[in-house]
């Protein structure tokens, strides 16, 4: 099927959305140009931030030295530049883990190998109040994306780089933050033990939030354990920092603190990359805390 090489990602996304394929054609018929993000690898960095909110970009972009928008399709926007000097790159999934997993296969197939998600979250612990920051170090599964991928017992764990250039990153900006495990809901009402349209009650809801706080699990969020299970699969480096909006004990609500988990997320990419500069000065292929930053 022939396609004219001087067509801009517009024109290929009009095309693709106006063509009947035959059996026989491929899937994706621009080979270089991923399918819904619309990217290539000369748009992409090696670390890659994932809000969910196409409007998140903003409130990241403002910490960087310099931002340009690559593509813009569907829900998936993408901007690169740099902070403080080191490449970087971000990609909105939309909401839910079906669009995280659109992101991170097209992302790897543009040669990106690690995955910050920079969200909001609510929190299931009086103690971490709205406005803090979660650190994500292990999710629990209850989205359907990742079990198309591998087995329900498989563990959604974030990279102990990620997490550790997270948790250093919320220390040298000195805001408060915690390490927790996260569950990952594919529904923001039902999923999350909230009444549905007329009070509806899903099966276990009423006590889902008291359930997961008795096995020690911090917050709750939509695309952080498919994140990292498809990362993990793939051997690619992934966590997650979420900004509080909501505490599930005290009842309060706040969309706030965004600006934090950006800032926090965007500076952890400076410490990712040198640590992977002492690793190869190092001779090493791990980063531990032995190693000086």
């Amino acid at each position: 099927m022939f396609v004219p090489v001087e067509w801009t990602g517009r024109e290929l996304n009009r095309f693709r959305e106006n063509t009947t394929y035959m059996p026989g054609d491929s899937e994706d018929p621009n080979e270089d140009e991923q399918y819904h993000l619309a990217v290539t690898p000369e748009d992409v960095a090696d670390i890659v931030l994932l809000p969910g909110n196409p409007e998140r970009i903003e409130k990241i972009t403002r910490f960087w030295d310099e931002s340009e928008e690559k593509a813009h399709h569907r829900e998936y926007r993408t901007v690169s530049g740099t902070y403080d000097g080191t490449p970087i790159s971000v990609t909105s999934t939309g909401i839910g883990g079906p669009g995280a997993a659109i992101a991170v296969e097209e992302l790897a197939r543009a040669g990106s190998d690690t995955f910050i998600r920079v969200g909001s979250c609510g929190s299931i612990r009086e103690g971490v109040s709205v406005g803090d920051l979660v650190i994500t170090t292990g999710a629990v599964r209850q989205e359907g994306t990742s079990k198309e991928y591998v087995r329900e017992d498989y563990p959604a764990t974030a990279d102990h780089e990620v997490v550790s250039a997270l948790t250093a990153a919320a220390e040298r900006l000195d805001y408060e933050y915690h390490l927790g495990t996260t569950m990952s809901a594919d529904s923001f009402y039902s999923g999350q033990g909230r009444p549905g349209f007329e009070g509806f009650e899903a099966p276990g809801s009423d006590t889902l939030v008291e359930d997961l706080q008795e096995v020690n699990v911090t917050n709750i969020e939509m695309e952080a354990s498919a994140i990292l299970t498809i990362a993990n699969v793939y051997g690619l480096r992934a966590g997650a920092v979420c900004a509080v909006y909501a505490n599930r004990v005290t009842g309060e609500f706040r969309t706030e603190s965004d600006q934090r988990a950006s800032e926090v997320a965007s500076l952890a990419t400076k410490l990712l990359a040198r640590m992977d500069e002492v690793k190869a000065e190092a001779g090493v292929d791990h980063w531990h805390p032995g190693l000086e930053l």
